[in-house]
């Protein structure tokens, strides 16, 4: 009975021996393995092979808020052509762009690619909703100053090289689709629209995209740019496709401000602010092939702004100005029938270049409807605006209106013509 008594204590002992020396083993090899995970990850740049050679800013994704799902945009080598393996293109915009190149395309393949950026949007797969992480508390994000920072007053016009529609998709990948973008690191105080009346300057609006872009995210706007476009080849009507930007513009978003801009106008200063006071605002005041002067003091033409409030009261522009000129004077008369005034930055600011192009016929009718407007502020403008959107498409440069305007039989206008 001792000897049992006493081999039974033995084998307890050897047990407690054992399970001990598990324990130990456990916590040392865990502790081993936190340190080799620590020391993987410690590194900035980690290498590896995967269907090729990439590299990924680790320290970029652990510290991204928007993990595990990023938008990133990728660099890819220059002799990543040479592997000839196809990959997968991505893209935010719900439509293609007239170039048949990938824009802000997230390229997911076997190719050389070093991951760049990342994105503050995430993207959820199957669903067009998109999430900024950034603007989820908006009560912690303060206002934008008035005057915003880091402005130098003369701009640089580049006129050549005319850049291409991927050139400048590639330059600006911090845009958001439709031509849109706001800061992050503050809340704009207004929404911007910018309505760009347009047909066939192809070249003048690469270099109006180019040169307004980056302006305009200097100014920590909350901006939209919006290209209509008149379909056919009747004649031109101008204030009329304001009318329809403006109106469409809104189904986009609650603007506040609109700002109207002939294509082929470059501001010379980043102090001439894109934005809507109390007053309607002229905003081409002195243009370099006018000698840097305003034609006459109510002149109301080339660029404009005017809060979304007022272009309501001002029932929008006249419709009856088919062929050029005549819409702005009459947009002049508007405000000042309706008590509201001009204002103007100073000529040295207001500094604009026009892009060369062959000058438009004049509509010979002009005088006389503009003379006769009066009668048709309240009847003539958004409440009889008649017009038929064939095609939308938000590219990343801008969002874009093809509308085809419907114009008056030559019977109505010839009646019109003598009643007035």
């Amino acid at each position: 009975m001792l000897l049992w008594s006493q081999t039974r204590t033995l084998y307890k002992a050897l047990l407690t021996l054992v399970l001990a020396l598990i324990v130990l083993e456990y916590l040392f090899g865990t502790f081993i393995g936190t340190r080799r995970w620590y020391n993987m990850f410690s590194d900035t740049n980690v290498t590896g092979q995967a269907n090729g050679n990439f590299r990924v800013q680790f320290s970029e994704i652990l510290n991204s808020q928007n993990h595990p799902i990023v938008k990133a945009s990728f660099e890819i080598n220059n002799n990543s052509a040479a592997n000839n393996i196809s990959g997968t293109f991505l893209t935010t915009s719900k439509t293609n762009n007239f170039n048949s190149n990938p824009t802000t395309a997230e390229i997911v393949s076997s190719l050389n690619i070093t991951s760049r950026k990342l994105s503050s949007t995430t993207h959820f797969k199957n669903s067009d909703e998109i999430v900024d992480t950034n603007r989820s508390n908006a009560t912690e994000i303060l206002l934008c100053p008035d005057t915003p920072p880091n402005l130098r007053g003369r701009l640089q016009i580049v006129k050549s090289p005319i850049p291409t529609v991927f050139d400048l998709e590639n330059q600006f990948t911090w845009l958001k689709p439709g031509g849109h973008w706001y800061p992050e690191t503050c809340k704009a105080v207004k929404k911007v629209a910018i309505i760009v009346p347009y047909r066939c300057r192809g070249k003048h609006l690469l270099l109006f995209l180019q040169h307004m872009h980056p302006l305009l995210k200097k100014q920590q706007l909350d901006y939209t740019i919006f290209v209509v476009e008149q379909d056919g080849c009747g004649t031109f009507n101008r204030a009329m496709l304001m009318n329809v930007g403006a109106t469409e513009a809104l189904k986009f978003n609650h603007f506040d401000c609109f700002i109207f801009h002939d294509v082929d106008l470059l501001p010379e200063d980043d102090r001439n602010l894109y934005t809507c006071p109390e007053q309607p605002r002229h905003m081409s005041v002195a243009v370099d092939t006018f000698q840097y002067k305003p034609l006459y003091p109510e002149i109301f033409g080339g660029v404009t702004a005017i809060s979304a409030e007022h272009f309501k009261l001002l029932n929008g522009y006249s419709n009856s100005f088919w062929g050029w000129g005549g819409e702005d004077d009459d947009m002049s008369n508007r405000i000042r029938f309706h008590s509201l005034t001009i204002s103007r930055y100073p000529a040295s600011i207001a500094r604009y270049t026009m892009l060369t192009h062959k000058k438009n016929k004049p509509n010979p009718s002009r005088y006389k409807i503009l003379w006769t407007g009066q009668k048709r502020f309240a009847t003539d403008g958004l409440n009889n605006l008649k017009y038929t959107i064939k095609e939308v498409k938000q590219h990343l440069l801008y969002t874009w209106l093809l509308a085809e305007l419907q114009q008056p039989s030559w019977w109505s206008r010839f009646k019109s013509f003598w009643k007035d």
